[in-house]
Parts: C-alpha cells; sequence; structure tokens
C-alpha cells in the first residue's frame, strides 16, 4: 500500500498547489478572456517550456503509445517521426501566427481565418470543428486516468469524475495559469519515472534482451511489415499536420511573451521526442516481461508494469507522474476549446457586444461543458486502443489545415470554397470512420463502425483516413476557388497585412484590433495605425 499512500498524497499536494494558483491575485486585466485564456500573452522561456510540454506531451504519450507498442510492435513508434517533424513545422508557422495574433488580438485558429478570409461563417465553423476534434483529444487523457486508478484500486467512474471535477475547479478560475504551474511539477515527476525506467530495464538485461524476448511473445513480430509502410508514413505526414491545428497547441504558444520565447521553445521541443521513445520502447519492455494487462484493458499496460517492477515509493510518484500529465492537457484542451466557442461562436453570433468579462465567464462554463462531454466519447466508443481517440480527432481537425495552417502561408483560397472544402472532407472523413470495422486476433468483427481511424485497401494495406479526406478537402478547395474566381465572385477582404506576420511584442505598430474586427472596448490611449 505504500505506492497508493505516495500517489494519494502527492496528488492531494499537487491539486492543493493547484487550489492556491486559483486564489492567488492575478493581473489587473484578471476578468478578461485574454488572461483566463492565454495568461495575458506574458509567459517567459520555462514557463512555456513547461506548459508547451505539459499541454502536447501527454497521457497520450505516456499510456496510449506504449499500449500500441505492446499490442501491433513498430507501428506504434508512428508517434516518434511524427513529433520529430512537428518540430520544424512549428518553428516555421507558430511564429507568425503569434505575431499575426498578438498584432490583432486573436486567440484561436477560427479568428484568424475568419480575418484572413472575410468570412465569420468560415470562423465559426473551424471553431466547432476544433471544438469536435479536441473531445476525443481529451478522452485519450480521461482513458489513460482512468487505467492509472483502476491500478491502484479505484476502479469505476466516480473516482475518474471527482479528478476531472478537482482540476475543473483548478482551472474556471485561474485559466491557463494553473496548469501552467502544474506543469513544471509534472515533468519534475515524470524525470524520476523515466530514470527508475531506464534503471529498471539495465536491470533486466537491457535493450537487446527486452528485444529478443519482445519479438518472440508479438506474433508479426517487431518490425514494421512490407504492406504496413504506406499506412505508417500517413499516419506520420497526417498527424504531424493535425498537432498544430488542434486549439490547445496555439493557446500555449500564445501565451508566450514575444516571438524570441516562440523559436526558442519550437527548437527545443524535440527534447522531449527522448522521454516519447522511451516510453514507446517501454511497451515492448512490458511485453518481453509477460505483463498482463488488467482485465484485458491495453491502457493498464504501464501503470501494470510500474506495479510490478517499481519500487512501492517509486511506483507511487510515477503513479502521480502521469495522472497530472492526464489531467494538465485535458484542463489545457478544454480552455483551448471553451475559447473557440467564445471567440467564433458566442461573441459574433450570441452576443456581439459581449464584455471582456463576460467573455471570461462565458469560457469559464464552456470549458467545464467540453470536459464532462469528453467522458461521452468514453462511453459512446471503445477502441482496443486509445490512441485511436487521438487519431479519429485528428481525422476532424486535419479538414481546417487550408484556412487555419494554409492561410498562414497565402490567402489565395476562396472563402466559400474553404466553407465547402472543409465541410466536404468532414463529410468523406466521417462516411469512412463510420465503416470501418474492428476485429480482433482471430478476424471476427467486434464493432461494426468507427473500429479505428485507417482504412483498407484491399491488398493488406492500409491508409490514415484523415489523409484522404484533406486530400478531397484540398482539391474541392482548389477546384471551387479557381471556378469563384473565374466567374469573378468577389471573396472575403484580409483584415491581416503582410507585416504582421512579422511583428513582435516590441513592434511600435503594434495595437490588437479588437474594436475593428471583434467590437471590443479599447484603451483610447493606444493609436490605431
Amino acid at each position: 500500500m505504500t505506492d497508493v499512500a505516495v500517489f494519494v498524497i502527492l496528488m492531494i499536494l499537487v491539486l492543493g498547489l493547484g487550489f492556491v494558483m486559483a486564489h492567488r491575485r492575478q493581473a489587473r486585466h484578471r476578468e478578461s478572456l485574454e488572461e483566463w485564456g492565454v495568461a495575458g500573452r506574458a509567459f517567459g522561456n520555462w514557463t512555456t517550456w513547461f506548459l508547451l510540454g505539459g499541454s502536447m506531451y501527454s497521457a497520450y504519450t505516456f499510456i496510449a503509445v506504449p499500449a500500441l507498442t505492446y499490442g501491433v510492435g513498430a507501428v506504434g513508434f508512428f508517434a516518434v517521426p511524427f513529433a520529430i517533424v512537428t518540430a520544424p513545422l512549428t518553428f516555421v508557422l507558430t511564429t507568425k501566427i503569434w505575431s499575426v495574433a498578438q498584432r490583432h488580438g486573436f486567440l484561436t485558429h477560427g479568428e484568424f481565418a475568419g480575418a484572413r478570409f472575410g468570412s465569420r461563417p468560415l470562423s465559426a465553423l473551424i471553431a466547432v470543428t476544433g471544438i469536435l476534434a479536441t473531445m476525443p483529444y481529451i478522452a485519450v487523457q480521461l482513458i489513460s486516468l482512468q487505467a492509472i486508478l483502476r491500478t491502484v484500486g479505484l476502479g469505476g467512474e466516480l473516482p475518474l469524475l471527482a479528478a476531472v471535477g478537482v482540476v475543473s475547479i483548478c482551472t474556471f478560475r485561474s485559466g491557463l495559469r494553473a496548469p501552467a504551474l502544474l506543469s513544471i511539477v509534472k515533468d519534475i515527476l515524470l524525470a524520476w519515472m523515466l530514470m527508475t525506467a531506464v534503471l529498471m530495464v539495465a536491470m533486466f538485461g537491457g535493450w537487446d534482451t527486452t528485444f529478443h524476448q519482445a519479438g518472440q511473445r508479438l506474433p508479426a513480430g517487431l518490425l514494421l511489415p512490407d504492406n504496413g509502410q504506406l499506412g505508417f508514413l500517413t499516419l506520420v505526414i497526417g498527424s504531424a499536420l493535425a498537432i498544430f491545428a488542434y486549439p490547445h497547441a496555439l493557446t500555449g504558444m500564445l501565451a508566450a511573451k514575444d516571438r524570441a520565447t516562440v523559436r526558442r521553445n519550437a527548437a527545443a521541443l524535440p527534447v522531449y521526442c527522448l522521454a516519447l521513445a522511451l516510453m514507446a520502447l517501454l511497451g515492448f519492455f512490458a511485453l518481453a516481461r509477460g505483463v498482463t494487462p488488467l482485465d484485458g484493458d491495453l491502457n493498464t499496460v504501464i501503470p501494470r508494469m510500474i506495479h510490478e517492477y517499481f519500487p512501492p515509493w517509486s511506483a507511487g510518484v510515477a503513479y502521480a507522474a502521469l495522472s497530472i500529465a492526464a489531467l494538465i492537457p485535458a484542463a489545457v484542451m478544454s480552455i483551448a476549446a471553451a475559447n473557440c466557442f467564445t471567440r467564433s461562436v458566442y461573441r459574433p453570433y450570441l452576443r456581439p457586444g459581449a464584455s471582456p468579462g463576460e467573455e471570461a465567464r462565458v469560457s469559464r462554463w464552456t470549458s467545464l461543458a467540453v470536459k464532462f462531454g469528453a467522458v461521452a466519447f468514453i462511453l459512446l466508443l471503445d477502441p482496443t486502443y486509445s490512441v485511436e481517440l487521438q487519431l479519429i480527432g485528428g481525422v476532424i481537425i486535419l479538414q481546417t489545415v487550408p484556412a487555419a495552417v494554409l492561410g498562414l502561408l497565402t490567402n489565395w483560397f476562396h472563402r466559400t470554397a474553404l466553407i465547402i472544402g472543409l465541410l466536404t472532407g468532414l463529410a468523406v472523413g466521417v462516411i469512412m470512420l463510420y465503416n470501418i470495422a474492428r476485429v480482433d486476433a482471430t478476424g471476427r468483427v467486434v464493432e461494426a463502425h468507427f473500429g479505428g481511424s485507417s482504412w483498407s485497401l484491399g491488398d493488406g494495406r492500409t491508409i490514415y483516413v484523415g489523409i484522404v479526406a484533406l486530400a478531397v478537402n484540398l482539391l474541392v478547395t482548389v477546384l471551387f476557388t479557381a471556378l469563384l474566381r473565374l466567374a469573378g465572385v468577389p471573396s472575403g477582404p484580409d483584415a491581416t497585412r503582410p507585416e504582421d506576420y512579422d511583428s513582435d511584442a516590441d513592434d511600435p505598430r503594434l495595437r490588437r484590433l479588437d474594436a475593428l474586427l471583434d467590437g471590443l472596448p479599447r484603451d483610447e490611449k493606444t493609436p490605431i495605425p
């Protein structure tokens, strides 16, 4: 029971710290959405580093990925190259979105796309798509947390709901500041867990012995089969494009105080890939040692391995680290989704004259709804691997790439074409996902619909649905843009300017154009250029 005692004590201390953060004095504009949603855009290098690590390297990294390598071998390593590919994309694209968002006061991809292409409906559509895609990603975190709680003897739905409720209270008042502070604690605990894991592997013969024994236990072998290369490659490309389009990825970057902070953290993100690769390898170690998942739930593989091979007190530390790694991203994701709703749906369509304080209140309550709404994904969908929930969310969020990501590079696309392309991509993606069946090891169909995110080509090869849907989306968008421009149909006005994408915090031209774009009260002392 030592592990449970250490786990409970650490969780009480960490969540207590969250409560303290929730009630400490905040900035002068603490009732504004800008303060609650992106912490006043004031985070420096270290805080931004820990926040990005806490939100983007989540329980998906530490629970779902090793569960996948445990079950199917090398395919589970798609997460490592996709994380590496993401780093240079982030370095190039995030500085642009940070600058234009800082200059115009944007908090979400939807706001940017709406201003870039002159379309409020496009902004709202991207916001709703982002919310829908974020919910299954939050569900991955909650499934992982549930697996940890079950391992320590806290089964059922009540402990999960209690944990979600506590972290919701912590972030309800303080917004992004509480997850940022808790991310520091989380990384310290995770560093200890990873060092313990490395020592554990060394004590049992090292990686050579691990690979040999794991290969004997996995019928299909550890290596990627020849007919698995297409599926692997499309998973890597699709996931790399999707991660940048998620609302929570943007939220962490927008909290940085200047472009230099964004660039330094984007350049340093590959360091986290080392932890991701190690966790994927631990799936092989658990397989080699014959770790048995609890009740057949592969998400319990890593918690069960920790229970069996870590010293009891160190196991308690690891449980706490993994639990915090689930709760922090869930909090950040819910904040980002709430920002999407408030800025692109509530204010433009429901309350055009909403004050900054009203925006913050609406986002707080929306963030609660998003967290508990994600629980529905756990109840409605029961995939073999929780990573499939994230991949299904990736299919959805990928459809915002033409407007939200490519829009940083060009405004050539027509706003109507972007809407048609997005809706077409969503329709194709959802129809394909609906028709994917899940089969067990014997080939028997155990789930008729939504059984995964990889579409079978009939010859043993698969392809990630998100890539197919995005290709259709881009084709439709380009085709309709060309037709609309040939027909002389005017596109929306671009509210951004080329120099906006290079502005910095000390740029004398800096002026958040809330008054022009969104109708917020503006500071009369700050001139509009």
